[in-house]
């Protein structure tokens, strides 16, 4: 790995006049100066952002906290934020909580420590009390809390898009999977699910989920036919859970969506790839990270800020765990 020292001897100055160039502070002659960048060029040296912010006390580091990498939907809300981030000249150091409280807090400290000037949290625990405390800009990314800045998209009009699309189907005897209790956007889903069920009188079961986890998912499939085998719809708290269900009615050899239908959230990419290919309610997630990133350079960098709360559409996508409308 190539360091300060060897573009010095490279351009044969002293390592405090390449870090001078590099940090842009006091004086080097301007040929002195084209032999360090020319140096800096030919060996493909990056200076170490961190030690570079500290000496200048000016950070180009965004910390990114998500609870759960290995769920597809959260890759695609960090591809929109690192792709706006970099547009405007930002880096980013990235955590994985694991949807556990103390690994989030672990991760926190470690930013901090590491000089970040903002931060992107999809946490599970907004409301928690080392947030508030913090003095760097925090938006909050398909989470909320209270006046906080946040991005989320509408989670409650896709709930019921979701059962009014399974009910105009043809399903009567339906369960809802509610989503995490802590996690104001699944209950979100859950709440506008469940207003459409009540307005048009159609009896409804629940099956309460804990996480977004895949790990999980299979379970809770169980459970469902367990306790209701006669369900002929499902309403799933996200895509993950959606296909645990798809593979658990195979199982038990339902026809998928013949004798049971399926609708899931997100529309993660694995989605369309199912056999049969999951109808799911999408979130714009890229969009989504793109908002959140932009939100926060704006913070950052003092902009006037018009919005602090951003809600984006959410739609619904027709494939193949769905009937056709006759």
């Amino acid at each position: 790995m190539m360091t300060i020292k060897d573009v010095a001897k490279k351009a044969g100055v002293s390592v405090a006049t390449v870090s001078r160039v590099i940090n842009e502070s006091g004086y080097v002659n301007i040929d002195t100066r084209k032999k360090v960048e020319a140096a800096i060029k030919e060996m493909n040296y990056t200076p170490n952002e961190v030690a570079r912010s500290l000496y200048k006390r000016k950070s180009k580091l965004i910390g990114l906290l998500l609870p759960d990498i290995t769920n597809p939907f959260f890759p695609q809300l960090a591809r929109g934020i690192e792709d706006r981030m970099q547009e405007h000249g930002y880096r980013i150091i990235f955590g994985n909580s694991d949807e556990n409280e103390e690994k989030e807090l672990d991760y926190i400290q470690t930013f901090i420590q590491n000089n970040v000037i903002g931060m992107i949290s999809s946490t599970n625990f907004p409301e928690k009390d080392i947030y508030s405390n913090l003095k760097i800009p925090v938006v909050f990314l398909d989470r909320t809390s209270n006046d906080s800045p946040s991005v989320y998209a509408d989670g409650r009009k896709g709930g019921r898009i979701a059962a009014q699309e399974i009910i105009a189907r043809g399903s009567s005897k339906i369960t809802v999977m509610q989503g995490p209790a802590h996690i104001k956007p699944a209950q979100d889903r859950f709440q506008g699910a469940i207003e459409v069920l009540d307005e048009m009188g159609i009896t409804y079961h629940v099956i309460q989920t804990s996480s977004f986890s895949h790990t999980e998912a299979e379970q809770w499939a169980v459970e469902l036919f367990d306790k209701y085998i006669d369900t002929d719809g499902v309403i799933a708290s996200n895509d993950i859970v959606a296909t645990a269900v798809i593979h658990e009615a195979h199982r038990l050899g339902k026809r998928v969506p013949q004798d049971l239908q399926i609708i899931g959230f997100d529309d993660i990419p694995l989605s369309s790839l199912l056999s049969p290919s999951l109808s799911t309610i999408r979130q714009p997630a890229h969009d989504m990270g793109r908002e959140a990133a932009g939100l926060l350079i704006k913070l950052i960098e003092q902009d006037k800020v018009e919005d602090k709360i951003i809600q984006l559409p959410v739609s619904f996508v027709e494939r193949e765990t769905t009937r056709s409308i006759e």
